[in-house]
């Protein structure tokens, strides 16, 4: 609910602090005290368009500041977080707007800078102004399907249209999934089929790419220690070093037994030099020998394939090259003949698959139709039992002559959506023999703001039925006695489920409010400035009585107010 209003320097009002109640509040004073202002202050707070000439004279902005208690509708907190603000269970909901004298303007939620657009989506969720052609709910067509649907109680049949409409969705989108990628195998089949055979013959296998280099990389090494070690034993002179040790050795013998014979004794230094000479070059052809057989155990022990590494390379190049064709990577060409597989196959049972889809699809298609066609019966039922209950509003409040229905229409383009398969248009005929049209074309000013308190009147008594504040203009302007008794009814039963502020310069209305507010103007060190009070209760009787009888309040003016009031 609006909790508090405050002004400053707005048109004659310098500085005001209104605190609003619950119920309702009623605004009287005498024609042009500035009853409008307060209206206009607050439409500034919401995000009506702003005016240069709403700042006083010689201020330098206007300002103006709604506060609201904390929200606890779902749909409102979600419409100012989605709009960027934090909502913080328990503290109000404060919106503001100042307007510099030359004309420009700045808003404010909850003291964070706004754009004028989320004000006024923010300020239409909490207020509905009904007046001079401001109805603001009501002249908006696409408002009427919801309306007529919260009235009629229609959110089981809502929620079946929405949930057959989603199923139907996503069953049209399988087909046309499905025919998409038939159509787009279809023209590449030629192609598929080659690559799929060429994958075939490839046989890729997961990991292979990392397998195969690291094989490749053992092999390179493994070939380059063979090699080495044919090196080594190139080196060592092989089986000749051999043979020529052996002849060395065979020759020092000679040379020894030779010098015996020519007779060197045995312990002559000759003999011992030979004999020394001989045993060296037999450990040495001994560690030759030795040293051969281990550069050829070596050798021996790399399990080495001759060719084996070019033919890893070869596998490697062809798998690389197969990626690089198919603009993949290695690791991804098994994926992928399986995916050439899926598709030809997909070409080959593709029709089969698209018709068991068509089905599915039409099968929803017939179940959302049959939910569609109960939430028209229904709607068509809740539509009859609307127009009853307004019909029975309008003769009260001087529109007896006016007649109100519901029309329906296909939606424009034919789809089944999620709120079913017709728009909803409330239109009214205010004069016998004239035809249906739309309420702001149809209806006058006060025509239309009293209709709208006969749609509010009538739809007030649904439980589900979420109001915000409500706020009339005038609502009684050109209508007195009984009307103006029923319109006061009327504004007193909307009351006791939302919060009403009501212009009015009926002093039957007046005796309804739980409220009551005077604006006055007066001249203040040269200057005209308008107030408000918040009249007591002797102070309401003589405000009532004065609208009664005008200037000169009369004992019997004082008396009439009293029967109003009683």
């Amino acid at each position: 609910m609006l909790t508090a209003l405050s002004m400053r320097d707005i048109v004659l009002v310098e500085a005001l602090d209104l605190d609003v109640a619950t119920g309702l509040t009623v605004l009287t004073g005498e024609t042009g005290a500035g009853k409008s202002i307060i209206l206009d202050a607050l439409g500034l707070a919401l995000g009506a368009r702003s005016d240069a000439g709403l700042v006083r004279s010689g201020a330098k902005q206007a300002s103006a500041t709604a506060v609201f208690s904390a929200p606890d509708d779902p749909a409102l907190i979600e419409l100012i977080t989605e709009r960027g603000f934090d909502v913080t269970p328990g503290e109000d909901l404060i919106l503001r707007r100042t307007v510099a004298a030359d004309g420009r303007s700045r808003a404010f939620i909850n003291d964070q800078p706004a754009g004028v657009t989320a004000l006024r989506e923010i300020g239409q969720a909490l207020v509905e102004v009904h007046g001079q052609h401001e109805t603001v709910g009501l002249l908006d067509w696409k408002t009427h399907r919801a309306l007529l649907d919260t009235y009629g109680g229609l959110q089981p049949q809502l929620l079946g249209v929405a949930s057959a409409a989603e199923k139907l969705k996503a069953g049209e989108r399988a087909v046309a999934d499905l025919k998409a990628s038939a159509a787009e195998a279809a023209a590449h089949a030629e192609e598929l089929t080659q690559n799929l055979a060429d994958l075939d013959a490839l046989d890729p296998r997961p990991d292979e790419e990392t397998e195969l280099a690291g094989e490749r990389a053992v092999l390179g090494a493994s070939e380059k220690a063979v090699a080495d070690l044919a090196d080594a034993r190139s080196s060592l002179g092989g089986d000749k070093l051999s043979r020529n040790l052996a002849a060395a050795l065979r020759a020092v013998e000679h040379a020894r037994q030779r010098a015996a014979q020519s007779g060197v004794e045995a312990d002559h230094p000759l003999i011992e030099r030979l004999t020394a000479a001989a045993e060296a070059i037999d450990r040495t052809l001994v560690e030759a020998e030795e040293a051969l057989a281990c550069v050829d155990a070596a050798a021996n022990a790399f399990d080495f394939e001759p060719g084996r590494l070019d033919k890893t390379e070869e596998r490697l190049f062809a798998l690389r090259a197969a990626a690089r064709k198919l603009n993949t990577s290695v690791e991804l060409l098994p994926v992928l003949r399986e995916r050439f597989r899926e598709q030809l196959r997909m070409i080959e049972n593709g029709a089969d698959a698209i018709a068991a889809a068509e089905r599915a699809a039409d099968a929803a298609r017939e179940r959302y139709d049959l939910a569609a066609t109960l939430l028209t019966s229904a709607r068509e039922a809740a539509a009859d039992r609307l127009v009853a209950s307004v019909m029975q509003e309008l003769g009260p409040l001087k529109l007896e002559r006016a007649r109100f229905r519901v029309s329906f229409e296909p939606v424009s383009d034919g789809r089944r959506g999620p709120l079913g398969v017709e728009t909803v248009r409330f239109q009214i005929a205010t004069n016998a023999g004239t035809d249906f049209g739309p309420l702001d074309s149809v209806a006058s000013g006060g025509e239309l703001a009293r209709f709208a308190l006969a749609m509010k009147a009538a739809l007030a008594g649904r439980d589900d039925q979420r109001q915000p504040v409500m706020i009339f203009d005038e609502v009684d302007q050109g209508v007195g006695g009984a009307v103006a008794e029923a319109v006061g009814q009327r504004l007193q039963r909307l009351s006791q489920g939302a919060q009403v502020l009501v212009v009015t310069h009926s002093p039957q209305v007046a005796a309804r409010g739980h409220a009551h507010w005077k604006v006055m103007k007066a001249d203040q060190s040269g200057t005209t400035v308008t107030s408000v009070v918040d009249l007591d209760a002797d102070a309401r009787r003589e405000e009532i009585a004065r609208m009664l009888s005008g200037s000169r309040i009369t004992d019997e003016a004082r008396a009439a107010a009293d029967v109003l009031l009683a």
